[in-house]
């Protein structure tokens, strides 16, 4: 239908007789010329409908209004002197048009196209016009952008795209599953997979060697900005590789998506541990675009007279005191403001958060009395205090007192304005434990299938894992490790997890059965796309970079989804509803 599209045509096609297609994007009548700029995918261009050039082009711009679909036929022409716009591509340029053909009409908006105070709940019930917004497209060229070139980095070093089930089997991965009920076998269900991790381990020991996959997942958990029921990763798997061979080929795919979206990133990327991650900045994703980073005061905390204090330093394994120095927070904070710091750590379960100010005459606070001029000294060299400075501690259980003073780390840095614009800060964090005990029950960190350093450790929070995570500027980005790939290992993880041989043979009986039968040294690593795609168009959440997403309570509201089905249709599949209690 189309010779050309709206955006790309310029002053070489002065002369030149078009053919446009597009949405009515605006019009004004200027004493009986009418003026429309004509949108597509590629930008906007004027249209100049005069009764003198066509009185029928004339007649049908009469009656156009916004979003109209137009297919237009005209000259391109110079504006001419002063008539430029120096804020359009094409402000050089109009279309004379000597035919107006109006292909639709638009009903009355439900709200102005690129208005950007329309709430997020009209802009998801009405998606389809909210993504003709020249940003929304933009944002969908640059994932298929990124996708591609992620998909040509891998083909270039050998890795064969194939597609896993999306109908399978539940099984305990850390999320719930979404369940799907089988027409076919009554009472039983299908599971969407939470990701194609049993799979991908299968190809393996199918011999595919290298194997990725765009891969759509599926999890039933709480939402928020970051997260979504359903949400694409990029999955990749490789055999006879260890560690560093998987960290390899993902810094090459990243920086390959990041040169196809016009942005240079620097190899290798730094590394972690993850204990050294939690103890200097209380999180497994630190955001490395910034210091702050804690250290630790538990010993001297114990020399001091604050019984709270040192009764908290006598047992170094379960808790810890860490002290947060701000640069200059003295003359950035006041003591009113530092004081109402502990308002916001209180949110996390924090039972306080002590402060101290370094003056010109010495370190002071309401804590200085607590503690011996030696012990004060050694603070502020522990601290590298210089006269300005504040320090911030946090006291308690480890696990507690990690995870607020990381939150207010990045709370700081967020009230002082010191997270810098355009850094991409990517950092590996490795060495995690293999298990985390809670409330007496063993749980895997990652996933069951994580290869151990070794099991031959007292404490089973003590076991490491060879287990990796690649983070970008705070936000985990994605996940991966070395997979066990012994049936003997597997079944002795199993046996720390509480997971019983019928379990086992329950819920993962076909990988068990297939780590018999020669299974490789296999490893891999999962990208989430859609985060990736979020931070690299600097999106507040990843529901912008996703077409169709959900809301925060995993509802569709263009098409209301979820939805109540016909009796019948449950009745098929054996299913009957429990009438709901009304609150």
């Amino acid at each position: 239908m189309r010779s050309n599209y709206c955006g790309e045509l310029s002053e070489n096609d002065i002369g030149k007789e078009v053919t446009l297609c597009g949405w009515a994007n605006s019009y004004r009548d200027h004493g009986g010329v009418i003026f429309i700029d004509l949108r597509d995918k590629e930008g906007l261009v004027q249209l100049v409908c005069d009764p003198a050039d066509s009185k029928d082009a004339h007649q049908n711009a009469t009656i156009v209004r916004d979003e109209f679909v137009l297919i237009a036929k005209g000259k391109v022409r110079a504006r001419g002197e002063g008539l430029e716009n120096p804020n359009l591509k094409t402000g050089k340029i109009e279309i004379v048009v000597d035919k107006l053909i109006i292909e639709n009409k638009s009903a009355p908006l439900p709200f102005v196209i690129n208005d950007n105070k329309v709430g997020e709940e009209t802009l998801l019930n009405y998606r389809y016009l909210d993504l003709r917004k020249k940003s929304s497209y933009d944002t969908f060229r640059l994932r298929s952008k990124a996708t591609i070139a992620a998909r040509n980095i891998l083909d270039a070093n050998g890795f064969l795209e194939v597609e896993t089930p999306i109908l399978t089997k539940s099984t305990p991965e850390g999320a719930r599953d979404y369940l799907v009920p089988s027409r076919v076998h009554g009472g039983e269900f299908y599971a969407l997979p939470q990701s194609p991790q049993l799979f991908k381990q299968l190809l393996m020991i199918g011999g595919f060697d290298k194997y990725f996959q765009i891969a759509k997942c599926f999890r039933d958990e709480d939402l928020r900005a970051d997260r979504q029921p359903e949400f694409t990763q990029i999955d990749i798997e490789m055999s006879f590789v260890g560690q560093e061979e998987v960290m390899k080929i993902s810094e090459d795919l990243l920086k390959a998506v990041f040169s196809a979206c016009d942005k240079t990133i620097q190899t290798p990327f730094n590394r972690i541990k993850y204990k050294d991650a939690m103890e200097k900045y209380g999180s497994d994703k630190p955001d490395l675009r910034y210091d702050l980073a804690m250290v630790d005061v538990i010993d001297i905390f114990s020399r001091c007279d604050n019984e709270i204090f040192s009764n908290i330093a006598k047992n170094k394994h379960h808790n810890r005191i860490k002290a947060l120095k701000v640069p200059n927070g003295d003359n950035i904070f006041s003591k009113r403001q530092m004081k109402g710091f502990e308002d916001y750590v209180r949110k996390f379960g924090a039972s306080g958060l002590g402060y101290f100010q370094m003056k010109e005459d010495g370190l002071k606070g309401p804590l200085t009395k607590f503690f011996k001029d030696e012990d004060i000294q050694e603070l502020i060299k522990v601290t590298d205090l210089k006269v300005g400075d504040a320090v911030f501690f946090g006291a308690g259980d480890k696990k507690l007192v990690l995870d607020y003073m990381g939150r207010f780390r990045n709370y700081l840095a967020e009230l002082m304005d010191i997270i810098p614009d355009d850094v991409y800060e990517f950092v590996w964090v490795v060495d995690f434990p293999m298990f985390e005990v809670d409330e007496g029950r063993v749980k895997a960190i990652h996933h069951p299938f994580t290869m151990p350093v070794s099991l031959d450790c007292e404490h089973v929070e003590e076991i490491e894992s060879i287990a990796y995570d690649i983070v970008l500027n705070g936000t985990e980005l994605g996940g991966g490790s070395v997979r066990i790939h012994k049936s003997d290992i597997q079944q002795e993880v199993f046996k720390l997890l509480g997971i019983s041989d019928e379990e086992a043979k329950e819920k993962f009986g076909f990988l068990v059965e297939a780590l018999e039968y020669g299974a490789p040294p296999h490893a891999g690593i999962a990208f989430g796309l859609d985060r990736l795609m979020m931070l690299l168009t600097k999106r507040g959440s990843i529901r912008d970079v996703i077409a169709f997403p959900k809301t925060q309570r995993a509802q569709c509201l263009l098409t209301s989804a979820p939805s109540e089905v016909d009796k019948d249709q449950l009745k098929e599949l054996s299913i009957r509803i429990r009438e709901q209690k009304k609150v």
